[in-house]
């Protein structure tokens, strides 16, 4: 089943070419950055710990578990009225209805420049009108997505504390905002904001506790030598993928790089 989100980094891509990395027999499922949840939806595990900081995201996620129907209806109206103005109007505007605020946010990531969730300083959401104008989409299948999300916690929370209760024989998928040492690409500059390098460190130390617990991991991270280290000093075992980026509004920037998958535990 796919994710109802576009998302920037989303892991679309390594289901479609490396979900054999993904253990098979596991216990319970851990994300602790949620994003778009594809690697979820794509298990649909009996037990799940959903975990982000975006509490916008979070929001979304319990809003469809909650009452599908409403945030659907909401959508509807959406669609009828989408323009580039009512993009706008909507953008500038704030919900308090779960079902309302989970529908916005939903039509935000769906009509917004390549599904990018970005802040000001004032925590707005600041992304300009992309091309897509497609707000309710054939697939879409929300009854189905909440019966999914009926299995899972969700939780607006730091990665440490969710990966601390992962125990043997549970999986932890870690997808983090890709962050690196010393590094002045744009993106993961914009990510520093987010997920520091002390951020990344912490996260290596979290997970290595969990190795040692008997947890089976699957990270994803920037192809860079100071995540390597971070993890070949614990004995992680390291493999290196390919994909294609779409990210960038210059298409001579759109073009495939590196990434790591990082194991441990592995059946």
């Amino acid at each position: 089943m796919d994710s109802f989100l576009r998302w920037a980094g989303g892991k679309r891509w390594f289901l479609a070419k490396h979900f054999d990395l993904i253990p098979k027999n596991f216990n319970q499922y851990f994300e602790p950055f949620l994003g778009s949840g594809s690697v979820f939806f794509f298990l649909a595990p009996m037990n799940a710990f959903l975990g982000d900081l975006n509490g916008d995201l979070i929001s979304a996620f319990q809003a469809i578990k909650d009452d599908w129907k409403r945030v659907y209806d909401f959508l509807k109206i959406h669609q009828s009225n989408h323009s580039k103005s009512y993009y706008y109007k909507l953008r500038a505007e704030e919900s308090i209805d779960a079902a309302e605020k989970a529908a916005r946010f939903i039509y935000l990531n769906r009509t917004c420049f390549n599904g990018i969730y970005r802040v000001n300083s004032q925590g707005k959401f600041n992304v300009p009108k992309g091309t897509m104008d497609a707000v309710l989409l054939e697939k879409d299948n929300f009854e189905m997505i909440s019966s999914c999300l009926a299995k899972a916690e969700l939780r607006r929370v730091d990665f440490e504390s969710l990966i601390a209760e992962a125990k043997r024989g549970d999986l932890i998928f870690s997808d983090p905002p890709y962050t690196v040492r010393h590094n002045n690409n744009g993106f993961i500059s914009y990510n520093e904001k987010l997920f520091s390098w002390e951020d990344q460190i912490r996260l290596a130390e979290s997970l290595h506790k969990a190795k040692k617990r008997g947890v089976k991991i699957v990270l994803t991270n920037a192809n860079n030598h100071s995540i390597r280290e971070l993890y070949e000093k614990n004995d992680f075992l390291i493999k290196t993928v390919s994909r294609y980026s779409s990210i960038s509004a210059l298409p001579q920037n759109r073009k495939q790089f590196e990434e790591l998958v990082i194991l441990a535990n592995q059946d």
